[in-house]
């Protein structure tokens, strides 16, 4: 998928662990992993202004996109 969820790197730099986001933003410790590791399909706008608001920074810094190599 194209879509490259960052969640864990933005997590290391702000020193904070999965729990701890998922109790400030109300969601499962399940959900904040599967967020981690892309296995979602979508996500909520409610749920990202949440995470950039516990993460003090931006939909772009937990967001990318990579476009696929063989869709050239």
């Amino acid at each position: 998928m194209p879509i490259i969820v960052n969640l864990d790197v933005m997590l290391a730099r702000r020193k904070m662990r999965s729990k701890e986001l998922a109790e400030q933003i109300g969601i499962t410790e399940q959900n904040v992993s599967l967020l981690k590791s892309g296995k979602v399909r979508g996500v909520r706008f409610e749920t990202l202004e949440r995470i950039c608001r516990a993460l003090d920074c931006q939909p772009g810094d937990i967001l990318e996109y990579q476009p696929d190599v063989e869709e050239g």
